[in-house]
């Protein structure tokens, strides 16, 4: 079943105002939870005030497929702190009371999920105000059910697609994605710093021509460079384990002023990358 163009969501609302404005996007992950829980909230709060277009607030697990060293360390301090799926919607609730635009999408693993129900996962998603989802190991040919119940609930199911991602894989996801789809730059874990922004702009076209979605890319953005190189290619940048990298190095006295600082900078570049392209 297509899924595309039946709602208008958030994150929806979010890459129309930035291809409005001709803008790539940035979407900046943070761990719930780390480093404390109480800071997570207020973490959200500087994200989108420091400019990022979408939050994507990682729920913490202990048996992570996809995630490297930097935010498995971040999820096992979230996990010694109390935190997993249900303080993270109350997270999300929290927020949803004093910003009701940025879009925040939850990025996981089925296990969770499948403990709570999917039924009531959804339930409580949408009732706390989450506008995406991304299950790292709910493949789309045996997760319909599921999609079909964010989509009532009217929140994106988001995918991953990999540089080894067939073109017949790209349509099977395209068909049930929703929001934006996420093009993981290199074959291996978050965080690591191998970018070949050449090698991405050669996929990008194949994702294009099976999928009107934005494209958003990540796993492996480190710096400015790298966000700007990303920019002129995509329409949204994801910029996570150096975020979370940073956050474990200031602790719970410097996590506000270290997202402020970093968010911005990549903000400046992919702007700059933007200008460049108007140039």
């Amino acid at each position: 079943m297509d899924f595309q163009g039946i709602f208008v969501t958030r994150i929806a609302a979010r890459f129309a105002q930035l291809r409005a404005r001709d803008s790539t996007g940035l979407v900046a992950y943070i761990a719930a939870g780390d480093p404390t829980p109480a800071l997570t909230v207020p973490l959200m709060h500087e994200l989108a005030r420091s400019g990022a277009d979408v939050i994507e607030l990682g729920v913490p697990f202990s048996d992570p497929m996809a995630d490297g060293p930097v935010i498995q360390r971040a999820a096992e301090r979230a996990i010694r702190n109390g935190v997993g799926l249900r303080q993270c919607l109350q997270m999300v609730s929290g927020f949803r009371r004093d910003d009701t635009s940025t879009p925040v999408v939850l990025m996981g693993y089925a296990n969770p999920i499948e403990h709570m129900g999917t039924e009531a996962f959804v339930a409580t998603a949408a009732d706390a105000g989450v506008d995406g989802v991304i299950v790292v190991d709910y493949p789309p040919e045996e997760c319909q059910s599921f999609v079909a119940a964010l989509r009532r609930a009217n929140i994106d199911p988001i995918f991953l697609l990999a540089p080894t991602s067939t073109d017949q894989r790209i349509e099977q996801i395209a068909r049930c994605a929703g929001g934006f789809l996420y093009y993981v730059s290199l074959k291996g874990i978050t965080g690591a710093g191998n970018l070949d922004a050449d090698a991405v702009a050669a996929r990008l076209p194949a994702i294009r021509a099976r999928s009107k979605l934005p494209l958003a890319v990540g796993f492996g953005i480190r710096d400015a460079a790298g966000a700007r190189a990303v920019a002129r290619i995509a329409d949204a940048v994801v910029i996570g384990s150096r975020l979370v990298e940073e956050i474990e190095k200031a602790g719970a006295d410097g996590a506000l002023r270290a997202v402020a600082r970093l968010v911005a900078e990549f903000r400046l570049a992919i702007d700059s990358a933007r200008a460049a392209r108007i140039c």
